[in-house]
């Protein structure tokens, strides 16, 4: 039985054996193919929140300090404290 509250919030029994039915929808666009979920416990409620794998490399590369390389520690910190002042 699923009853429609408003956007984003439906109403859900839970079986016998305390699992409910999470929405097609909601599980096809957020989980992915790891299936794997973080349940976070609170007072009065669960947040259910998708396990997803970061991708660390990114951004790399992508940082512009102002300089054209980095060569000398020394040199590269007094020209990027000069040019953020």
């Amino acid at each position: 039985m699923v009853i429609k509250l408003e956007t984003g919030v439906e109403f859900r029994k839970v079986d016998s054996q305390g699992r409910l039915i999470l929405p097609v929808d909601w599980r096809e666009t957020e989980i992915g193919e790891d299936k794997e979920l973080y349940i976070i416990k609170r007072k009065g409620y669960l947040k259910i929140i998708p396990k997803r794998r970061v991708d660390l490399t990114k951004n790399f590369d992508t940082a512009d300090l102002g300089v054209d390389s980095i060569d000398n520690w020394n040199d590269f910190q007094k020209k990027f404290i000069e040019a953020h002042k």
